[in-house]
């Protein structure tokens, strides 16, 4: 990062370029200056002729100061746009090869009449592979009824053109495992395809994944839910998971071992679709999931994962698209999302277990993706108590009236979680959600009322948020950002950015340092309060 010295009332940033201190920006005071005052200097930083080039913005103090010198209290330095660390970063992450072998799952006894269970089929075949040191399991045409897969490491799960996995209905087929669930760490039922601590896995192919959940298996648990109302109506008679979730948040909170947060069969906690826990080298390419139970796909503890030409359209209760959790290294690319929730949502544990925990996730780039029906469509928190930092979202659309916010930060007391340097640009927003409820419809939100608000002892925390180039044509808000009188929302800065047909306005709460650089709402600019 620069350093900043003055004297004979001109500023200097210096900086460190190929290990030598070089003069980056030179330049005079305007104006006087005097002793006891804030400064401010905004300037970009271009290091070649093709660089986008470095902008920061510095604050510091003049702490003794005369007519011809100046001593300088730097109080803070600011990269605030660092989208040159994305080339870095997606340097780093590589998809996973294999060795030119197929082990096809008929040849292992499976049958694709959509009724036999093939559960033991897939956990040969695989097995089979990995043993003989990796390759594809291919599944042919044709639908293949089965419980729980576990991926092993050097795996390849392919799935052929034409082809479905039918996920069974039949709880009791599902083992325990070892798994997170809404960012806490429990033993409950094995998501529906699941690697646990293994290295270069992918799911791969054109074929169709299907969760099966549907009115009378796995959503009904949820209980009461808009989206399941929707769906099918209101449903009664069905256990559902309140009693459960309470009784998980209270062993966590209490910092219970996870070897004994056993749930599972005789409890109803849905499990997601797609887990990767603890891994490393996964690849999620070109399938379709549907119906799934709960978040779709949910890598956790994870690092180097690719998910790219993807579509996810599952809209039941909880229907999450793609939540990174505590990852580290992830490039979602070209996927196209049709929700029951959030489309992405970037996760790090919730409350006391993201804390026990405390990983964040980390280096995420999110880019040409679609997001149609959802709660959020670029969606950060609220399981985020672990932190969420250097995230880079760009060349998305996000379009449907029944999507009810573009670019989401959700946060609060109880989490207590960091959220700091997202890089957001390039957003085209066509229409949001516009009916009458005040809490949605936001293009850009990021409140700290959500779920228990101020009610916790943990500082909510979101910090330096750049956006660039983001239009929207229909909403109800622009800009939705709720901080608390205790805790500020800090450097929100919006360049070039016009939102237009939008209904109810702007809600700007207990924010500092908010920046607006060519920025409107139906055509005027808009006024920043002051604080």
């Amino acid at each position: 990062m620069p350093s900043i010295t003055s004297s004979n009332l001109t500023w200097k940033v210096t900086g460190n370029i190929n290990h030598h201190e070089e003069v980056l920006v030179e330049r005079p005071i305007s104006g006087n200056v005097r002793p006891g005052l804030v400064y401010t200097l905004f300037s970009t930083l271009h290091f070649g002729a093709d660089s986008e080039g470095l902008n920061f913005l510095a604050t510091f103090q003049i702490i003794v100061g005369s007519s011809e010198t100046s001593e300088v209290c730097v109080s803070s330095i600011l990269d605030v746009n660092s989208w040159h660390m994305v080339p870095e970063i997606l340097s780093r992450i590589r998809a996973p090869t294999f060795p030119n072998r197929d082990f096809v799952i008929t040849n292992y006894g499976a049958v694709p009449d959509g009724e036999t269970d093939n559960t033991e089929a897939f956990r040969r075949a695989i097995e089979d592979c990995n043993s003989s040191g990796g390759g594809r399991v291919l599944v042919p045409p044709g639908t293949f009824l089965s419980s729980a897969i576990t991926l092993l490491s050097n795996v390849n799960l392919h799935l052929s053109e034409g082809s479905t996995i039918l996920f069974s209905q039949n709880t009791t087929t599902y083992p325990n495992v070892f798994t997170r669930l809404g960012g806490l760490e429990l033993i409950n039922f094995s998501p529906f395809i699941y690697a646990f601590e293994v290295e270069n896995v992918a799911l791969t192919g054109s074929g169709v994944l299907n969760g099966n959940a549907d009115c009378e298996h796995w959503w009904p648990w949820k209980g009461r839910n808009n989206n399941l109302e929707r769906l099918c109506g209101i449903i009664e008679g069905f256990p559902t998971e309140e009693a459960d979730v309470a009784a998980l948040t209270e062993m966590a909170e209490r910092n219970v071992p996870v070897e004994e947060r056993v749930f599972g069969e005789g409890h109803f906690m849905r499990p997601v679709f797609l887990q990767p826990y603890r891994s490393r080298n996964i690849l999620i390419e070109d399938v379709t999931f549907i119906r799934s139970p709960n978040w779709v796909i949910n890598p956790v503890l994870s690092t180097n994962v690719i998910v790219r030409g993807v579509t996810i359209n599952s809209t039941g209760p909880n229907s999450d698209g793609c939540n990174p959790e505590s990852c580290k290294d992830v490039l979602i690319e070209n996927v196209k999302f049709i929700t029951g929730d959030d489309c992405i949502a970037i996760k790090s544990g919730r409350n006391a277990d993201g804390r026990r925990i405390n990983v964040k996730s980390e280096n995420i780039v999110i880019q040409n993706c679609e997001m149609e029906d959802g709660h959020g469509g670029f969606t950060i928190g609220s399981e985020i108590s672990g932190g969420v930092q250097n995230v880079f979202c760009q060349n998305c659309s996000m379009n449907s009236p029944l999507l009810e916010q573009g670019l989401r930060f959700k946060n609060n007391a109880v989490r207590g979680g960091l959220i700091e340097d997202i890089f957001i640009r390039n957003i085209h927003i066509p229409e949001l959600y516009t009916g009458t409820s005040a809490s949605r419809g936001m293009v850009l939100s990021i409140d700290f009322f959500y779920e228990e608000g101020p009610n916790g002892n943990y500082n909510p925390v979101v910090a330096n948020v750049d956006i660039r180039n983001v239009t929207s044509s229909r909403s109800n808000y622009a800009l939705f950002l709720r901080g608390f009188p205790t805790d500020y929302i800090t450097n929100i800065r919006l360049y070039n950015c016009h939102f237009e047909d939008v209904i109810r306005g702007n809600v700007i709460e207990y924010v500092d340092n908010l920046r607006l650089f060519n920025v409107t709402v139906n055509g005027e600019a808009i006024a920043v309060p002051t604080p």
